[in-house]
């Protein structure tokens, strides 16, 4: 068997620029150096988003992994046909939106039956993805779903920045609801066993605060520090973990960035998406914590705005699936049960 691993691609939205990413992603010869890419999706419309972005690539559509080839300058694509040949870029579309969720569907029973090593999705559009019948705020928790675990982290990932959140896709006062200690505490330790999986054995984890200046002794907020977030921390340095916190937020990603900390723990969603989204989305890669699968995807939407026009950028896909190797490769090393 290769040691280079099958990394399963979603397709995503149609509509958006996922088609065109794993286009020009999968002209990079770098690409099939360090794994075996299959796209789950649509093979037509992989065709015509290789016409729009100028490319020269053959698109196979095939019904299984064993029938792909594996080359450079052959995209294989396990064909699911669900995409008319007539359907617009840009536009909302719940055809798109409920594809995009059989893409992923089908992606999770081919990792389970062992057929990939790990999933690495383009972006789909969330209310697309509702008009279509399927009510998830993302892919993460539709992976949750598809895979029956109950609770699993978003990490973020740049070359000089990790950060795990608490809460992801719910508003900013059910965010705050939401929090207390247990999942605190839980999310600090999934964030912990993928850093060891990293191969850092002792890794220094920085916990945000909720209010500003992480409260300051009871100045901010109704002591949410002290009460939802202190008790997680003092049980995990009980242990003998080096977790710090809670910090304010503003200067505690100032540290992060100049390397202080091997993680952060964000506690709502923008807290953690802004500072890497400042990084450069180019650099950014999602990676979901906890589950039983593999799973990495660009930290950009389906940019309806520049959708079909073949400009989109292809680094943040190329990170993703460089990421999807790494973890892979790890998995295969260490064969305990993934939490990445």
């Amino acid at each position: 068997m290769s040691e280079r691993p099958v990394i399963g691609i979603t397709l995503g939205d149609a509509a958006g620029v996922g088609p065109e990413i794993i286009m020009k992603s999968l002209a990079h010869d770098s690409v099939y150096a360090m794994c075996r890419p299959l796209v789950i999706g649509d093979a037509r419309r992989l065709a015509d988003a290789n016409r729009i972005v100028g490319g020269s690539l053959e698109v196979n559509a095939i019904e299984h992994p064993r029938q792909a080839r594996f080359q450079p300058g052959v995209v294989d694509c396990i064909d699911l046909d669900l995409i008319p040949d007539d359907l617009p870029y840009g536009q909302l579309s719940a055809i798109a939106g409920d594809a995009a969720f059989r893409y992923i569907e089908h992606t999770v029973q081919l990792t389970e039956a062992g057929e990939l090593d790990a999933i690495c999705t383009a972006p789909l559009n969330k209310e697309a993805l509702h008009a279509g019948g399927h009510i998830f705020p993302g892919h993460t928790e539709m992976l949750a779903h598809l895979t029956g675990i109950e609770e699993v982290s978003m990490m973020l990932m740049t070359p000089t920045l990790r950060v795990i959140h608490v809460t992801t896709h719910i508003g900013i006062i059910d965010a705050i609801a939401r929090i207390e200690p247990g999942l605190v505490r839980r999310t600090i330790e999934r964030a912990h066993e993928t850093l060891v999986r990293a191969g850092i054995d002792n890794p220094l984890i920085a916990v945000c605060g909720i209010n500003p200046h992480a409260g300051e002794n009871g100045l901010f907020g109704y002591g949410e520090e002290e009460t939802k977030i202190q008790p997680a921390i003092d049980e995990l340095r009980a242990r003998g973990w080096r977790v710090e916190g809670p910090l304010p937020a503003d200067t505690l990603f100032f540290r992060a960035g100049r390397g202080d900390f091997d993680a952060v723990v964000a506690m709502y969603h923008d807290q953690g998406h802004g500072p890497v989204k400042v990084m450069g989305l180019e650099a950014g890669v999602n990676v979901t914590i906890g589950l039983p699968v593999i799973r990495t995807s660009v930290d950009h939407g389906t940019a309806f705005d520049i959708a079909g026009k073949g400009i989109a950028d292809e680094r943040s896909l190329i990170e993703a699936l460089r990421q999807a190797v790494e973890l892979a490769t790890r998995k295969r090393k260490n064969p305990t049960p993934a939490h990445a």
